[in-house]
């Protein structure tokens, strides 16, 4: 997958090479520099089988609900913490490739929040409420059905914000539907047209925001029911591994082959930068 049409080199484009087998490393012939097939990819350093890595795959792009990091340990047979580190880095990949598509035509929009109360710390519940982090979800219809779907966090319902996602994420030209929020009025200066249903209080039931409650009902479900919980450093990369999955839900059996690919273009990324790890003087506040 990385080099189709045999061994190039990193440095100089070179394909003139010799091969160590036991160190499975390729040396240029030409500038003498020493790479392997993981290098300057996702899987990068990493000491777990590349058939572990091709397993994970498979689990995390077939399982409707997602995979938790758990039940992945169990079914590649490594630790809890090798598990979680190559699904983080997946949904990484999956987070980037999402990354480079908008949608189009008719697309129902709306706000939503990960968390919720607080039992243990009473405090004001609805938007604004502490531990609540926005995002927004949107999905492209075409002839009244779902055809891709968008989950990307915002840093609050105000115009400008959701200027801002529309100019990075849907087409000019885009019919949007949004309830009455008055933030979605920003879609306007972005180049979008926009219809506005008033709905209420509460999530809208009309039927123009039947694909945009569905999605929320399963992204929930998956949250709480298989991973069970998720720190917010890490919301981005789960929003997107249900986004990937969704785009691609009807050719499940490319679905590895289409991950690895981009993996493979995918630079690496260290434990530190995955996990966030947060200085001692954090963690005791």
């Amino acid at each position: 997958m990385r080099w189709p049409n045999g061994f190039v080199c990193p440095k100089c484009g070179g394909a003139k090479h010799s091969y160590t087998a036991v160190r499975r490393i390729f040396q240029c012939s030409v500038c003498r520099v020493q790479t392997s097939a993981r290098a300057g990819t996702i899987f990068h350093k990493s000491s777990t089988p590349l058939t572990k890595w091709f397993l994970a795959m498979h689990l995390l792009t077939s399982a409707k609900n997602d995979i938790s990091s758990l039940e992945l340990a169990r079914q590649l047979d490594v630790k809890w913490d090798t598990a979680w580190l190559i699904k983080q880095k997946l949904m990484e990949v999956m987070r980037q490739r999402n990354s480079i598509y908008k949608l189009s035509g008719d697309v129902q929009i709306d706000d939503a929040y990960l968390g919720g109360e607080r039992p243990a710390k009473p405090g004001k519940t609805g938007r604004g409420a502490e531990g609540k982090l926005p995002f927004v979800i949107a999905v492209e219809t075409r002839d009244g059905k779902p055809i891709h779907m968008q989950l990307r966090r915002v840093p609050g319902f105000t115009q400008a914000a959701i200027t801002v996602y529309a100019a990075a994420n849907l087409t000019p030209g885009s019919w949007v539907i949004s309830d009455g929020l008055d933030c979605f009025v920003g879609v306007k200066e972005a180049g979008m047209k926009h219809l506005a249903v008033v709905t209420g209080g509460g999530r809208p039931t009309h039927p123009f925001f039947k694909w945009v409650n569905t999605g929320l009902g399963n992204i929930k479900s998956a949250f709480v029911g298989t991973c069970r919980s998720c720190d917010s450093q890490h919301a981005d990369r789960y929003l997107a591994s249900y986004e990937w999955r969704f785009n691609r839900r009807f050719d499940l059996a490319k679905n590895i082959e289409r991950l690895a690919r981009i993996a493979l273009t995918t630079l690496p990324r260290s434990y530190r930068s995955i996990a966030a790890v947060r200085m001692p003087a954090e963690m005791a506040g």
